[in-house]
């Protein structure tokens, strides 16, 4: 006995709700409209049957009230004539005789065995008349008398009261509209949900390898189309991070592979050939090589960490305390000299601003003959530090350049041959994630980089506008 039930429940889960939104609106529309077309109709029979039992009674009120005045005044013919619908008329005595009526009425027993009271001597009736079937009767007691007779005037109840005809007619008008606003909602949401399954469609044919694609943008500026706009911009920004992860991917496996090639060579020579090679030389270059392939895995976490990692909450940063903090080194360094102008606060990671200045800082240092200049100031809400150092300097088609991962000049492989490429890029990622911007920039001597932040108003407050 369990199994149908069970089966029953599944299907009854499986059917509804309906997985299609189409069908789901199109059913809520059409539940809906035959609520909102149940109570119309319902409203318009009441309606309807309330004004033709009123006018009815109406009718009978006043054929009733007419004769009973003639019965007062004694002028009543032996043959009521009738000059309205009400057409059955009688003059029933207190013991049920019918003293005088209407042609229509005449040879009838009385319309009805009812007697209104002394109290209440106008009544409304329906009963059944032989002959008639059911009728519609007012009822008037000429006087409040034991032995006053009663006038009653009726007439046959009209077919709409008596059958169903009006909600016949009214559920065969409401069944065509209630499927012509099922059509209309089924038509208008497919219209409606087609870009919508464009979309889908589309986005099934994007795959990691070949995210070119994009998904057809509806016209207007309804949401579906904001919505297809929005996936567009998204898949774009995703296109330009696949292919800068697969070009990083590409430059870090080489960058990786070329040294550990030369090391595997040296170290396989110097097993092979152990007489030819001189073992110091050969640990020293090892070491060498060790020591690049650490500084290049270091700056690699160092990346991963910034896009992958969640960000620390920002301080309010004194950019020249932090500049002269960062320029402290060893005696036999090239000196470094800060020159501030006020109190200059950017909101930021104090870890990430240090490792900017930082890697600008030994950038400087390893290509300046005698001196590095570190300038801070704020200009026009900006934050502006320049790093200058006076060596050879940067060529103008080289000034982008330097910002590329793994990106090494000539002079720069030869003052740091084991320097990973990623310092500069490392620091321009820091920039950008501040909200700035970080350049190489004109200089009458030796190379210029220049780093531009949203300065604060006051000690970690708000920007400046």
């Amino acid at each position: 006995m369990s199994k149908p039930w069970a089966f029953r429940g599944r299907l009854v889960r499986f059917v509804w709700p309906p997985r299609s939104i189409r069908v789901r609106y199109t059913l809520v529309a059409t539940a809906l409209s035959l609520v909102f077309l149940t109570v119309i109709g319902v409203s318009v029979d009441l309606a309807a049957r309330y004004k033709v039992q009123a006018d009815t009674f109406d009718d009978t009120k006043a054929t009733a009230s007419q004769w009973s005045a003639a019965v007062r005044n004694g002028t009543v013919p032996q043959t009521i004539p009738t000059s309205s619908r009400a057409d059955l008329i009688q003059i029933v005595d207190a013991k049920g005789r019918v003293l005088k009526a209407s042609k229509e009425a005449a040879g009838m027993p009385p319309l009805t065995d009812v007697r209104p009271p002394s109290d209440d001597r106008f009544q409304n009736i329906t009963a059944m008349s032989p002959g008639n079937g059911p009728v519609m009767l007012f009822a008037i007691r000429v006087t409040p008398a034991a032995d006053s007779p009663v006038v009653y005037a009726g007439e046959p109840e009209p077919a709409l009261l008596s059958s169903h005809w009006l909600e016949v007619g009214t559920t065969a008008a409401a069944v065509p509209l209630l499927a012509f606003i099922g059509w209309i909602t089924w038509t208008t949401l497919g219209r409606m949900l087609r870009p919508v399954e464009a979309i889908r469609t589309r986005m099934s044919e994007i795959s990691g390898s070949d995210i070119s694609l994009r998904v057809p943008v509806p016209h207007g500026r309804d949401e579906i189309a904001m919505l297809a706009r929005t996936a567009n911009e998204t898949l774009e920004r995703l296109e330009v991070a696949v292919k800068q992860q697969r070009r990083f991917a590409s430059d870090a496996s080489h960058e990786l592979r070329t040294p550990i090639a030369g090391l595997r060579l040296s170290l396989e020579d110097a097993i092979e050939h152990p007489e030819d090679v001189d073992a110091m030389e050969t640990l020293r270059t090892a070491l060498s090589t060790t020591d690049r392939l650490e500084a290049i895995v270091r700056d690699l976490l160092v990346l991963a960490r910034m896009r992958a990692g969640d960000p620390a909450p920002p301080e309010s940063i004194d950019l020249a305390a932090l500049a002269k903090e960062v320029s402290t080194g060893p005696i036999d360094t090239v000196p470094v000299h800060v020159h501030g102008s006020g109190d200059v606060r950017v909101s930021g990671s104090r870890i990430q601003l240090s490792r900017l200045l930082s890697n600008l800082l030994d950038n400087a240092r390893r290509h300046a003959h005698t001196t590095v200049e570190v300038g801070v100031e704020s200009v026009n809400g900006q934050a502006i530090v320049t790093v200058t150092d006076d060596g050879a300097g940067i060529a103008p088609k080289d000034r982008e350049r330097v910002f590329g991962r793994f990106a090494r000049l000539e002079d720069g492989r030869r003052l740091d041959p084991g320097g990973s490429g990623l310092g500069l890029a490392i620091s321009r990622e820091i920039a950008e994630a501040h909200g700035g911007t970080l350049r190489a920039e004109d200089s009458p001597r030796g190379a210029r980089f220049v780093l531009r932040l949203r300065a604060l108003d006051g000690p970690g407050r708000r920007p400046l506008a």
